[in-house]
């Protein structure tokens, strides 16, 4: 196979962060996918940490986590939402994974003497993790660049950028600078002078932006588009509006309306014949805007102030109830919150519930009492990872009566153990990257609620966990109604758990919610829906 000549799409931010490059980078890899070119999107990280997988979801939003193991930034959620492919540990870099790399290289002693430094040791080790998807022979690689234009820790991947526009010669490369268009109340007018200056600051590091993406609560009138473009060096065609809209999910059409991947393909210097071809999109949207009914189900969780840390259940939902042509409200619940006696007044009405993944033992005791009274109520419930722990210490408390059962992880003394350390994981010292992660093997059990499901005897899913179901308690569990349908074929550990005499009590150990996209929802977030809508 003949290598491709593969051009380059940087995406950098200016004026403010949390500007929305992620959705403006999958919108516009979701365009040029449609015209029939092979694209991937990667992310670039400012921040020293190695990878997310120790941050708090607070400070960063989800860890999402790809079929190779990767932690990775939330981005990359979006990516593989909207292209439906599978992203990679090489599509997510961090400045301290580059500074560990070139570190390491030295130690090793691979420079020779010479003294390390940013140029040229660093932004060529940026430069490689940028060009390195091109060995699959992509025709397009997005790069879309963290935090804004002037901040000091993103200057080395701006420098890289400036090199490789450079060593890649004209028309192989172009870059795409979203930028704020503040709206002045008192003025009732759209102001442009923080955008010139975000552009200024990019020229000033030796880049020309190629195209203009304007984030704006309002639409731009025809002489704002021609300032900007006379004052940031841009043609008219390539400043482009970004409305806010009433979901994510409208970004791509909107920014095709304005032949947003014409002028790309003009500037890579690329053809297609082919239309974007966004038939099945318009008809998920379709589904999603225009809903024959509607449930609400409680997300019990610990993060819940900060919903984007649980970004891909949220969206999971979003899929599964569009494709069901259901309308999936959520009501976000606080664990901590929860005690016995308020549970009522926090679930009255709900139609489903789902107790949410997560670390560290705040707010435990609440979702427990929840798994109980989803269990008693008859209230179809999905645990997802730590939800599914949950679950099973629930039940080997209330029901089996094991009153002092828990998890290692919250009481290393525990005289019932239910949930157990993995027994790779006692050795382990260093926290980051070395959970379970990553794509393992299910085999499920025949007849049971997850084979009809998946309609498959052996399902593939994504892995973050320390702790397991603890199988030296699984007759006991069996004994009472409480099976274990689902277990890796190599290690024997449990994977799923599911209730005899309940329309839908079902725990994962795995993270379903990371291979929902919009062509291919989750089954599992189909079923929680639609055993939610036949309670109703």
């Amino acid at each position: 196979m003949s290598k491709k000549n593969t051009k380059y799409i940087f995406v950098t931010g200016g004026v403010t962060s949390s500007l929305g490059k992620g959705i403006v980078s999958a919108s516009l890899g979701l365009l040029l996918k449609s015209r029939g070119f092979s694209v991937t999107i990667q992310k670039l990280d400012p921040y020293i940490n190695i990878d997310p997988g120790t941050l708090n979801p607070y400070e960063h939003g989800e860890c999402y986590v790809t079929e190779d193991g990767a932690e990775t930034d939330l981005d990359l959620g979006h990516y593989e939402r909207y292209l439906d492919a599978p992203t990679s540990q090489n599509n997510n870099v961090t400045t301290g994974r580059i500074y560990q790399t070139v570190i390491e290289k030295e130690r090793r002693g691979e420079f020779l003497g010479k003294t390390v430094q940013v140029i040229p040791h660093i932004t060529n080790e940026i430069k490689r993790r940028i060009k390195i998807l091109a060995k699959q022979n992509y025709d397009i690689i997005i790069t879309e660049i963290g935090g804004t234009v002037g901040d000091i820790e993103s200057l080395p991947y701006i420098e890289s950028v400036r090199q490789l526009k450079w060593e890649l010669g004209e028309s192989n490369s172009m870059v795409i600078h979203l930028t704020l268009l503040p709206y002045l109340a008192s003025s009732g007018e759209l102001k442009t002078k923080p955008s010139q200056h975000s552009v200024r600051q990019l020229m000033e590091s030796g880049i020309q932006a190629d195209v203009l993406v304007c984030r704006t609560e309002h639409k731009i009138p025809k002489e704002q588009r021609a300032k900007l473009a006379q004052f940031c060096n841009v043609s008219i065609d390539n400043v482009i509006e970004c409305k806010d809209l009433e979901t994510i999910y409208e970004v791509p059409l909107y920014l095709q309306k304005q032949n947003f991947d014409d002028v790309v393909l003009k500037e890579l210097h690329l053809k297609s014949d082919q239309e974007a071809d966004l038939k099945d999109w318009k008809n998920f949207l379709k589904r999603y805007k225009n809903p024959k009914k509607s449930v609400e189900i409680a997300l019990v969780g610990k993060y819940v102030s900060l919903q984007d840390s649980y970004k891909s259940i949220a969206e999971a939902f979003i899929h599964a109830g569009a494709d069901l042509e259901t309308d999936v409200k959520i009501r976000w619940v606080y664990s901590g919150d929860l005690l016995a006696d308020n549970l009522e007044e926090n679930f009255a009405g709900i139609d489903g519930m789902l107790i949410a993944p997560g670390f560290g033992d705040r707010g435990i005791e609440g979702k427990i009492l929840a798994a109980q009274y989803a269990r008693e109520k008859n209230i179809p419930l999905l645990g997802i990872c730590l939800g599914m722990q949950i679950m099973t210490i629930e039940f080997a408390r209330n029901v089996l009566g094991y009153a002092k059962a828990n998890s290692v992880e919250f009481d290393n003394a525990t005289p019932e153990p239910v949930i157990s350390l993995m027994e790779e994981q006692k050795n382990v010292v260093d926290k980051g990257g070395t959970m379970r992660l990553g794509a393992w093997k299910c085999s499920l059990k025949a007849g049971s609620k997850l084979h009809d499901v998946y309609g498959a005897r052996t399902i593939s899913e994504r892995h973050r966990h320390r702790y397991e179901f603890n199988s030296e308690f699984r007759e006991d569990f069996e004994k009472a109604g409480m099976m274990a349908t689902g277990q890796n074929p190599e290690t024997g550990l449990v994977e799923t758990i599911e209730l005899k005499e309940h329309p839908f009590y079902v725990g994962v150990q795995y993270h379903p919610e990371y291979k929902s996209t919009v062509a291919t929802p989750h089954p599992l977030f189909k079923e929680l829906i639609r055993k939610a809508a036949e309670k109703k």
